[in-house]
C-alpha cells in the first residue's frame, strides 16, 4: 500500500503554499506546471530545490505544490519551507541538517503597513519651512 501523502504548509511574505511530497522520480510541479516553467528564473528554482539537496532526497520524491498570494520570490520561499517541513515529517533524520541550513525557520519579515498622513510606510511628504 502506498504511503499516505500529507500536505504541509509553507509561508513567506504574503504567499501561502500547500506542498505534497510523494515517493517518485524527482518531478516538481507548482500550480499544475513544471517548477522551472512556473518560476522562470533559475534562482527561484534553486530556492525550491535547496531543502531536497540538503536532505539528500533530490531524485527520491515528487513535489506537487499549490501556491497563491504574493510574488514569485515569496512563492518560491513558501514552497521551499513547505518542502522542508514535509521532508522533516517524512524523514526525521533530515531535521538536523535542514535546521542547520535555516530551512525549517519561517521568515517573519512582512511588509510594513502604510501610515496615515504620509505616502508610504516610512516615506514622508517633503517638508516645507515656508
Amino acid at each position: 500500500m502506498a504511503e499516505a501523502v500529507q500536505a504541509n504548509t509553507g509561508r513567506r511574505k504574503e504567499a501561502v503554499a500547500r506542498v505534497r511530497l510523494s515517493p517518485g522520480t524527482g518531478q516538481r510541479r507548482v500550480n499544475g506546471k513544471p517548477a522551472k516553467e512556473y518560476f522562470g528564473r533559475e534562482v527561484l528554482s534553486q530556492i525550491i530545490e535547496r531543502p531536497l539537496i540538503v536532505g539528500k532526497a533530490v531524485d527520491r520524491f515528487d513535489v506537487v505544490a499549490s501556491v497563491h498570494g504574493g510574488g514569485l520570490a515569496g512563492q518560491a520561499g513558501a514552497v521551499s519551507l513547505g518542502i522542508a517541513r514535509a521532508l522533516a515529517h517524512r524523514e526525521p533524520e533530515c531535521i538536523a541538517p535542514l535546521r542547520a541550513e535555516g530551512l525549517l525557520t519561517r521568515d517573519p519579515r512582512m511588509k510594513e503597513r502604510k501610515k496615515y498622513g504620509q505616502p508610504g510606510a516610512r516615506k514622508r511628504f517633503q517638508f516645507s519651512k515656508r
